[in-house]
């Protein structure tokens, strides 16, 4: 009886280390993309070109606060997908200065959300995304 115990243990054991492991934070940018479900997966890398298209050539992507980043000395913008949106985080002095034209998005202090249904308005990303790069 000892033994089939044991041998369950394991089994369970087993099972939460790669539960765990699984739930684990991303590494690189591309594992966290990777293990986004449709159409999160393609939306993020739509973004990701947005935001890759204007920041400095020196820039370096990074997982920070276990969402990706683009970092220039310090984070110019954090991005990362959820259940039913996507959202962009380039900080509040960014969104409040852009407020006008996120009428219509949910906003909140420091980031702002889009729909996975509607397509991506990568003139405004590219426009905060310069923004933030600016000093804003």
């Amino acid at each position: 009886m000892k033994k089939v115990a044991a041998r369950k243990k394991r089994r369970t054991s087993a099972k939460v280390a790669r539960t765990t492991k699984s739930k684990s934070s991303p590494k690189s940018v591309d594992e966290y993309i990777a293990r986004l479900p449709e159409p999160a997966q393609t939306k993020l890398k739509q973004v990701r070109a947005a935001i890759r298209s204007v920041v400095p050539a020196e820039t370096t992507e990074v997982v920070s606060y276990g969402i990706p980043a683009f970092k220039q000395k310090r984070v110019l913008v954090w991005y990362a997908a959820y259940a039913d949106h996507w959202s962009l985080f380039p900080t509040a002095a960014v969104i409040e200065r852009f407020k006008d034209e996120l009428k219509g998005y949910t906003t909140s202090k420091g980031t702002f959300q889009f729909p996975l249904d509607k397509p991506i308005p990568t003139a405004l990303i590219r426009k905060v995304v310069k923004a933030r790069v600016a000093g804003a």
